[in-house]
């Protein structure tokens, strides 16, 4: 499996979404009325929460300095 960055900021806005989607698909399956404007504070609010996120992941990244790189292997180095 290949390795990713791990990025809050996008799981933020996608759990926002998913909520938005839970919103309406409760509407439409019956269990409760939701008026049609109700998910745009959902979105708004998740897009910033998200933004948010994401700018403070950078800055402690860059505050932090990059990983460093992974271990050479052994002589690779030319040492024995």
């Amino acid at each position: 499996m290949l390795r990713h960055e791990f990025r809050p900021g996008r799981l933020v806005a996608g759990a926002a979404f998913t909520l938005a989607g839970v919103v309406y698909a409760g509407d439409a399956g019956g269990l409760w009325e939701t008026p049609w404007f109700a998910v745009i504070p959902i979105v708004v609010a998740g897009l910033c929460l998200a933004g948010a996120t994401g700018a403070l992941t950078r800055s402690i990244r860059r505050r932090h300095g990059r990983r460093p790189s992974a271990p050479t292997e052994a002589g690779a180095d030319g040492a024995a």
